[in-house]
């Protein structure tokens, strides 16, 4: 598994990722938001339940339960901006940060917005259609995060990334042996018996969607798989 740090590919069409970093930003405040001031049942009230989600009699929720219900529907969007832990925050926003500027760039700031919620509810969807009877809640970046990795592939497998591979080695490889790595080892998992707390299928649905997007949203010129790069780029 690879640790991105940095992409030799500078921005082409915009002059700062202002909706990348946004994105960051609020994940980041909501963390220690919910962190400082929610417990564990608030927190679900944000995330996605499939359960709840398929079901217009929800599911009994307690007398205890502190702060904020929203619509079972809307949780397609807030699950997306909260984490179970600093870890699985700061993965995601690694990855958000190393790749997603470029695919600001390639689409636009106000369509790059649009993918990413649409990459997310995605992810969120797959994930509930695949087992529509659970009732343990889905929070995380991690599916709209996977359609920004499946975009940057689409649009640049040739360029160079610097990862930590093993965590602990510095490489320089193509996008495409990185990413293609990464993206290898969540079909892979979705085979396997489901051990711990990752939801692969949001991944797998979240990776789809940024795929097919990129396609449509991109801007006009902009080419596909770093078509007219040249050698040794």
């Amino acid at each position: 598994m690879f640790v991105p740090l940095h992409d030799e590919n500078p921005l082409k069409s915009i002059r700062f990722q202002w909706v990348t970093i946004l994105i960051i930003a609020i994940n980041v405040v909501v963390y220690f938001f919910e962190t400082a001031r929610l417990d564990e049942v608030a927190i679900a009230s944000f995330a996605i339940v499939p359960k709840e989600l398929f079901d217009t009699s929800l599911l009994p929720v307690p007398v205890e339960q502190t702060g904020p219900r929203f619509p079972e529907r809307l949780t397609l969007l807030t699950y997306m901006f909260f984490h179970g832990d600093i870890l699985h925050l700061l993965g995601n926003m690694l990855f958000l940060w190393v790749f997603g500027d470029n695919v600001e760039d390639a689409l636009g700031h106000i369509k790059f917005a649009l993918f990413y919620l649409a990459c997310g509810v995605a992810g969120g969807l797959v994930h509930a259609f695949v087992d529509p009877g659970s009732d343990i809640p889905l929070i995380g970046a991690s599916g709209a995060v996977a359609g920004v990795i499946a975009a940057y592939l689409v649009l640049h497998p040739r360029v160079r990334v610097w990862v930590l591979a093993l965590k602990a080695i510095p490489l320089r490889i193509s996008a495409a042996f990185a990413l293609g790595v990464w993206i290898a080892i969540q079909i892979v998992m979705v085979f396997l018996p489901q051990v711990g707390p990752v939801a692969w299928w949001a991944h797998i649905g979240g990776l789809a969607a940024g795929a097919i997007l990129v396609v449509f949203l991109r801007r006009p010129g902009v080419p596909l798989f770093d078509k007219g790069l040249g050698a040794g780029a």
